[in-house]
């Protein structure tokens, strides 16, 4: 084994131990700082396959943004951050068992289709020129209607969470027309002054 393989398989084993801690730990901001050194591990590994542009990308967006806005969402609410007893179904045991079925397919796929197989690196391979061209001139239609879906989901939380966007009804609606149908006239009265 070269050394990349081997810090390649050391952050691999770091990612996986951190993200068993994220989903078993009973403490809700712990499992956040869990997630935080697991997204780091998975970060260094796109370093490695000489992702750069990807590792920085997965430090932003999911280091800087999910995992703050989850400890924001937990910190703002104040939520229940301890064990709740309420919400332990008792299944562990067959999650487990899916989890660990799951993963021996998931390998066995992986073993029988690469086998021995290696790729060699290319240096550059991930860097933004070339996620660049491949997102605007091989992927530029997938991509456009990624970004109208983006829109309309942005659009639809902001209607959801905003409280005073409602049906206003009909007489709030129009303005106030008198007798003489023009608006702001007194009913009964001449228009103006």
């Amino acid at each position: 084994m070269s050394g990349q393989e081997i810090v390649f398989t050391l952050l691999g084993v770091v990612a996986v131990g951190s993200a068993v801690l994220v989903v078993t730990t009973r403490q809700l901001v712990h499992a956040a700082l869990w997630l935080v050194v697991s997204f780091g591990a998975l970060a260094g590994g796109y370093l490695v396959l000489t992702a750069e542009f990807v590792a920085w990308v997965q430090v932003l967006i999911y280091v800087g943004a999910v995992v703050v806005l989850l400890l924001f969402g937990v910190m703002l609410t104040r939520a229940p951050i301890g064990e709740s007893a309420d919400l332990d179904s008792g299944n562990r045991w067959a999650a487990l068992a899916v989890a660990a079925a799951t993963a021996a397919v998931l390998v066995t796929v992986m073993v029988m289709g690469f086998g021995g197989a290696r790729m060699p690196l290319r240096a550059g391979g991930g860097s933004a020129e070339e996620l660049g061209g491949a997102v605007f001139r091989t992927w530029v239609l997938p991509f456009e209607i990624l970004s109208v879906l983006l829109l309309a989901s942005l659009v639809g939380a902001i209607v959801l969470s905003r409280s005073d966007i409602r049906a206003r009804p009909a007489a709030e609606a129009e303005p106030d027309r008198g007798a003489a149908g023009k608006p702001g006239a007194k009913p009964g009265g001449k228009a103006g002054g």
